[in-house]
């Protein structure tokens, strides 16, 4: 990387004594400008990775499981068959011992095409939810990612903004730029209307005297209702989508032990949650298509 720089160091200078300076300052401009696209590019496709990888996890996850299914088919399948090599007439079964038998095969093998229904749901709910976070990475590509930060967990997508990016000091009053940032999320979210959201408020641990706001209960409640009216207000978000939420100073990301890690805990969190019937939905239709 020294080196690297050594040479760009170099190579401005040459480039700079052989063009004019208008051009030399072009070139450097569109130089950083590639610089951070790349920088960029490298951070969503981590995000990407990381989302592929724990995919493939439960992929494999339910193969082991789908294939210790058809292990226990295949033991009953030998079973059966040497049974009735071994007798060599079907009178010496009871037909209440046959029927059972033929449950339980019928039994495994409907559980084996569960499993590989909610492994597509799966898969595709992970698809939706990778292309969810890349068309909000991509509305907010010129925010600062110490300010911003968006990741999946569990399932969910978690949307972290700073609360510099949208509120006074001790205040559930929006800043000037703060609209500016909210309309860029609903953008995306107004895009997907098949999915819901909450609006969780966080404070750090430091009591507040303020009129008219009694405690970090208080003020995080207010911040997050503040938000979620502004959504549905200037931006059209439907309000049956929204929750509001008040976490105080209770879930902290840092310890409240410096400046520092105190303003990190100062965020308001967007939390796009799973829908769980359009889930079970995918599951249902998978077992219908196999049918």
């Amino acid at each position: 990387m020294k080196k690297l720089a050594v040479v760009s160091v170099a190579c401005m200078i040459m480039m700079s004594s052989c063009v004019s300076k208008k051009k030399f300052v072009s070139m450097t401009k569109l130089k950083n400008d590639c610089e951070t696209e790349l920088i960029n590019t490298r951070t969503e496709l981590n995000a990407c990775t990381d989302a592929k990888n724990e995919a493939q996890s439960r992929v494999q996850t339910l193969e082991e499981s789908n294939k210790l299914l058809k292990d226990q088919v295949s033991n009953l399948n030998k079973t059966n068959g040497a049974l009735l090599n071994n007798i060599g007439d079907l009178a010496t079964l009871s037909r209440k011992e046959a029927e059972n038998l033929e449950r339980s095969l019928a039994s495994i093998q409907e559980k084996d095409l569960q499993i590989k229904s909610m492994r597509d749901a799966i898969n595709k709910k992970d698809s939706v939810t990778l292309a969810l976070v890349t068309s909000i990475k991509g509305a907010l590509g010129d925010i600062n990612d110490e300010d911003i930060e968006v990741n999946v967990e569990k399932g969910a997508v978690f949307i972290s903004i700073s609360d510099k990016m949208l509120f006074r000091s001790g205040s559930y009053q929006l800043t000037g730029n703060a609209k500016s940032i909210l309309g860029k999320v609903a953008t995306v979210i107004n895009d997907k209307p098949n999915i819901d959201f909450m609006v969780e408020g966080h404070t750090d641990n430091v009591p507040i005297n303020i009129a008219g706001i009694k405690d970090n209960w208080d003020l995080s409640v207010l911040r997050a209702t503040m938000v979620v009216r502004t959504l549905q207000k200037d931006f059209k978000v439907s309000p049956e989508r929204m929750t509001a939420a008040g976490r105080s100073h209770y879930v902290p990301v840092a310890d409240n032990n410096s400046s520092a890690n105190r303003s990190k805990n100062r965020r308001t969190r967007i939390v796009i949650l799973p829908r769980m019937d359009q889930f079970y939905n995918m599951i249902e239709e998978g077992m219908k298509e196999a049918k």
